[in-house]
């Protein structure tokens, strides 16, 4: 089983929290023919009334000016990978279990599955924890 992986470029911003916030936002990426593989919000304890958006991926001059002008940003934290691979019970946990072995701690996960195949997204704080995690996958996949 092998894993296709690629490193993600995320832009983000702050968002309203209220009904809309979200799609106002992604109001002008969809103007500007953007076809988003990624998109994560989640609220922000520390300042009621917010969150922040994460899309990706962000390209071309008019997607460029569109995120710009709907308050989003190029970020490097968090540093996020796409995994794609075949699905098989347990490979969450696999996956996971190795990163933890290597001390890998992980700023965030989404994993789904459609099929037989599987796609997820894994948020690491640096760019030299996402190599040793995209290496470790790279050794589970030649198994």
């Amino acid at each position: 089983m092998g894993f296709k992986l690629d490193r993600v470029h995320v832009w983000a911003g702050e968002v309203m929290d209220q009904a809309g916030g979200v799609a106002a936002k992604l109001l002008l990426l969809a103007q500007a023919g953007a076809n988003l593989e990624y998109i994560y919000t989640r609220r922000q304890p520390d300042k009621p009334g917010t969150g922040v958006l994460l899309v990706a991926p962000i390209t071309g001059p008019m997607q460029l000016r569109a995120a710009k002008s709907a308050g989003l940003h190029e970020t490097n934290s968090p540093v996020v990978l796409r995994v794609e691979g075949d699905n098989q019970a347990g490979l969450g946990h696999r996956l996971t279990q190795q990163w933890a072995l290597a001390g890998l701690s992980l700023q965030g996960l989404t994993l789904s599955v459609l099929g037989d195949k599987f796609v997820g997204y894994v948020a690491f704080d640096t760019v030299a924890d996402s190599n040793r995690a995209a290496a470790i996958l790279g050794d589970l996949g030649s198994v």
